[in-house]
């Protein structure tokens, strides 16, 4: 994508966003924000409520969004929020593009697949490095399912019984399908746990690497290609292309070296709880809000929501 200016002539919002859990955003955490973007040379207006003590947003004019967003970190920097700029035009997205490991659910399924072989520790540590781009993400998957080789299939179907959905997983979701928003689950995990997480969130498409099974065990391979960094890169563009839409339009979110280029890609790429030289390098993060904090980003008020567990 190439990525467009920053403009400070066009209507800006900055949004604040809490632990919806403690509400904990009050008016002063909003007036130090106020300060710090007047500080900086924005003309700001008035704060509204998307959820009261959990959500806001203040627009404002006259600073580019990396300039408010870093008056705006400054202002709260000891408090758990997180702080979003960007301009108010387009802010609703047509397309999100979502990671699941360590996004949509709580942990790394393939490391909870190895436990029933006593690897967990071992493969563990390798999908660490993977996902902090220390290793090759294709060749680390490689490996990890090369351990595994005779998993029989019915310990892989009981990992799903370990799988939680992160919080506000399929609130978002619920949400923005309300809103015609087309979701996709793009995983470097397996269709096997992929298939029904997406189910349980209500995904309209999933993309996803496949384990070889036979006679009821796992090969230790894994179908080609893998779903890698490229994949999910391209599977955002074919996305916005079947929607008619710029990749400026696009939603997307996940916490690994291999999301790094769909997140920078999309017009709101969110590094969610993310590996530190992910939240670095990407323009939005949430690590205090849930996932619902994916729909205060694009402005939807907590009376939008679709409210799901």
């Amino acid at each position: 994508m190439t990525e467009t200016p920053e403009r400070a002539d066009e209507r800006q919002v900055c949004t604040l966003i809490a632990d919806p859990a403690s509400r904990d955003l009050d008016l002063a955490d909003i007036q130090a924000v106020r300060e710090g973007l007047r500080a900086a040379g924005a003309d700001v207006a008035g704060h509204r409520w998307l959820a009261e003590h959990a959500a806001a947003d203040l627009p404002y004019r006259g600073i580019t969004p990396s300039t408010a967003g870093e008056a705006a970190r400054r202002a709260v920097r000891e408090r758990p929020l997180d702080v979003a700029a960007q301009p108010e035009t387009g802010r609703r997205k047509a397309v999100l593009v979502a990671d699941m490991d360590s996004t949509i659910v709580t942990g790394e399924t393939l490391d909870e697949m190895a436990e029933a072989v006593g690897l967990k520790d071992r493969i563990a540590q390798i999908t660490r490095r993977a996902m902090h781009g220390e290793l090759n993400f294709e060749a680390a998957l490689r490996e990890r399912v090369g351990m595994l080789a005779g998993l029989k299939e019915a310990d892989v179907k009981a990992t799903l019984d370990r799988v939680e959905l992160s919080k506000g997983a399929r609130t978002a979701i619920a949400t923005l399908n309300r809103h015609g928003v087309t979701c996709a689950l793009v995983s470097g995990g397996f269709t096997a746990i992929a298939d029904p997480v997406a189910e349980w969130c209500g995904f309209d498409r999933v993309v996803a690497n496949r384990l070889i099974i036979e006679n009821g065990a796992l090969t230790g391979a894994v179908a080609e290609p893998i779903v890698g960094k490229e994949a999910k890169l391209a599977t955002l563009r074919d996305l916005a292309g079947a929607r008619g839409v710029h990749e400026s339009a696009v939603a997307s979110i996940g916490d690994g070296a291999n999301d790094l280029p769909m997140l920078l890609a999309a017009g709101l790429g969110v590094a969610y709880r993310a590996k530190p030289s992910v939240k670095a390098a990407a323009r939005f993060a949430l690590e205090h809000g849930d996932l619902t904090g994916l729909l205060y980003l694009q402005g939807y008020r907590a009376d939008e929501f679709v409210a799901r567990g």
